[in-house]
């Protein structure tokens, strides 16, 4: 593996408990390897604090504030009038906020896709508005979401997170302008559709993901996922599509750089 490389990991869940006990040294860790800068997506207000707090201690580390579908029928005031804008407006007014999410839709869960779709319109306006990304998760519900994506004018658009589709589906994001979150889905043999989409995506189209804790490896199942692993998701994506890793990691730092108006140096 080079060791010359710099990656970055556009979406990764530092802030969970399950990096409670060495965060610290994972992240020395990281930045041996070459991983030296990363986004922590905000699932719900009660989370965002300790994100922002994190990312405040560290110059390179930068967090997104949204409220996740599945935790949606955890917050009992979350459809009171209001409520998720004027959170998300004052938070989202931290210099370290970069991005509106992680929110989207989630066919797979109880929670009707009606109240689904009334939280993520909030994120949609607020991201329309303020002109600020938004980081997307969504699950058997893609013809919904793009749907609903073309209701609204984004300039900032954003990257649709852990991306295991089709080549189509890739493309009609790409169209709008959305990049896609690449991720561990990309070591298994069997995902083949997926490893297809990002073979012919252009570069530009691609950001670089762990969804660390969760989304491990191929060979690592039932392990803690890691932002240390990127260089090992920058080396599948190298080798499906017949690129060096030092290209796959100097483009896809600098979109996700352009994606969430980082500064130059991460």
């Amino acid at each position: 593996m080079p060791s010359n490389p710099v990656f970055f990991d556009s979406h990764c869940h530092f802030d969970f408990p399950a990096f409670a006990e060495d965060r610290d040294t994972v992240w020395q860790a990281c930045l041996a390897h070459g991983v030296k800068g990363l986004v922590i997506p905000g699932v719900e207000p009660g989370q965002w604090p300790l994100a922002a707090q994190l990312c405040e201690k560290n110059e390179s580390m930068f967090y997104g504030a949204g409220i996740h579908p599945w935790w949606i029928e955890r917050l009992p005031h979350i459809q009171e009038k209001g409520f998720i804008e004027d959170s998300l407006r004052q938070q989202l007014a931290d210099r370290k906020c970069v991005a509106i999410g992680e929110c989207g839709l989630d066919a797979m869960i109880a929670t009707p896709l009606s109240d689904q779709l009334s939280v993520f319109h909030c994120h949609l306006q607020l991201a329309s508005q303020l002109r600020l990304p938004l980081i997307i998760h969504c699950r058997k519900a893609h013809n919904e979401l793009l749907q609903q994506l073309k209701k609204f004018s984004l300039s900032a658009t954003g990257v649709v997170h852990a991306f295991s589709g089709s080549s189509e589906l890739a493309g009609s994001y790409w169209a709008m302008g959305f990049c896609l979150g690449i991720g561990g889905t990309i070591t298994y043999a069997r995902a083949e559709k997926t490893r297809a989409a990002v073979k012919h995506l252009p570069i530009e189209a691609i950001v670089l993901e762990t969804d660390a804790p969760d989304m491990p490896l191929q060979g690592q199942q039932g392990q803690r996922n890691s932002p240390v692993n990127i260089p090992f998701i920058a080396q599948a994506l190298a080798e499906i599509r017949g690129e060096s890793v030092e290209y796959i990691a100097r483009q896809t730092s600098a979109n996700a750089r352009r994606l969430f108006a980082l500064p130059e140096h991460l």
